[in-house]
């Protein structure tokens, strides 16, 4: 690491720390030149390939807009979206990998998705998954069905009783 002050490349490391969301790790260094100190940033990179092919860097805001569509005129707030987004990435993260394909980041949200607003979850699932006909949608509504979670009063955000 060159310090960016004398550009000489012998530092030592004085103190590490975690970020809030523990996903990089901060670092106070000492340069043995000038002794200035200074921080650095270190984190893991994580790409995303593409169908075509391309890797670019995994993006939480490109996370947030795909799934913001999704959950267009339903109930869910911006901060629902950051951490459905955090999620996802420490999920995709967690399989070690440094490249990971786009569908895989697509399969990684309908989890956490599901749980935060079942409309948006078949919106986005039926992009993700491919579906082709109305069967399709109807065995998605069955599975969730199954799955024993109550349907939610898209207005509170509350299972719906019988009353």
């Amino acid at each position: 690491m060159r310090c960016p002050f004398c550009r000489n490349s012998d530092s030592r490391v004085v103190d590490s720390r975690l970020t809030e969301d523990g996903s990089a790790i901060r670092r106070r260094r000492l340069c043995s030149s000038c002794e200035r100190r200074f921080t650095t940033l270190e984190t893991t990179s994580l790409n995303v390939v593409k169908r075509s092919g391309v890797a670019e860097p995994f993006d939480r805001a490109k996370v947030i807009s795909g799934v913001g569509k999704a959950c267009q005129g339903r109930p869910v707030t911006d901060d629902d979206l950051a951490l459905l987004a955090q999620e996802v990435e420490e999920s995709v993260r967690a399989s070690g990998a440094a490249e990971i394909n786009a569908n895989d980041v697509g399969l990684a949200i309908l989890g956490p998705l599901q749980k935060l607003d079942q409309v948006a979850y078949l919106r986005f699932a039926s992009v993700y998954q491919g579906f082709d006909s109305l069967e399709d949608f109807e065995s998605a509504i069955a599975k969730l069905r199954s799955e024993g979670q109550p349907p939610l009063d898209a207005a509170q955000q509350r299972p719906l009783t019988a009353e």
